[in-house]
């Protein structure tokens, strides 16, 4: 897994940045872990900074100085990632719903398998998730198929928040004009990387719910995508 980092955002998350680093760092010693962390109360950062102690060459801290959203705190990881010359650019929560085992399916489908973009689907074969209530599931379910339906795009998990990119996806997209911060981040992502004609592939994962810490998922979060995503659609279309 060579040039690979992969990019966690942070916003109190002292509960479980240690064992999420370790974890990752666990899959392979070629495997960089960039914290972007939004000044967490918690110290979730003094955490990171200890840790480099024991990784020095391979843990890296970007803090931010306010909680400014998700998507904000990827853009920064990915221009800090493209600066430093990575090949292969991850999306992770830092709350275990990804699994750090997974990882290396994504990194093979793009560094074997062609793939310039590969996510960690939910949806891929039918619905693998553990311990979110049946209402969280349905809301998560039918939000990718609407998004699919609006957008055209043919992915089943269109919100997953578990992605591989190859360097040259990222370097295409212009991360200055990346509109959404919250849940609609990730479909915008996904959108633009289509719109450009890269070739997608989903690798069924099993998304378990965090166990440790609290949910950023709000109504606000939720509006946005539902709104977001006819309106993205609508400017792709007169921008033909």
């Amino acid at each position: 897994m060579l040039n690979t980092v992969v990019i966690i955002p942070t916003y109190n998350e002292i509960e479980n940045i240690e064992a999420i680093i370790k974890a990752v760092f666990s899959q392979s010693e070629d495997i960089h872990v960039l914290i972007v962390d939004d000044n967490s109360p918690d110290l979730t950062a003094l955490k990171v900074q200890e840790l480099q102690k024991e990784f020095p060459k391979r843990l890296f801290l970007e803090l931010r100085k306010e909680k400014s959203g998700l998507g904000t705190a990827y853009i920064h990881g990915f221009k800090w990632s493209l600066l430093k010359g990575y090949d292969y650019i991850f999306e992770m929560d830092a709350d275990f719903s990804h699994d750090p085992k997974d990882v290396l399916k994504l990194y093979n489908a793009c560094h074997t398998g062609g793939a310039d973009m590969a996510i960690g689907s939910r949806y891929k074969t039918g619905v693998n998730v553990v311990n979110w209530p049946m209402s969280r599931v349905l809301m998560s379910y039918c939000a990718s198929k609407y998004v699919r339906l609006i957008t055209g795009m043919k992915i089943h998990d269109t919100t997953a928040g578990f992605v591989c990119y190859k360097k040259h996806v990222l370097e295409a997209i212009d991360l200055d004009a990346v509109k959404f911060i919250g849940y609609a981040f990730q479909i915008e992502m996904k959108f633009k990387a289509y719109l450009k004609k890269f070739k997608i592939v989903e690798v069924p994962v099993i998304f378990t719910d965090r166990i440790r810490g609290k949910s950023k998922l709000s109504s606000g979060i939720i509006s946005e995508a539902i709104f977001g995503v006819i309106s993205m659609k609508l400017k792709s279309i007169f921008n033909k």
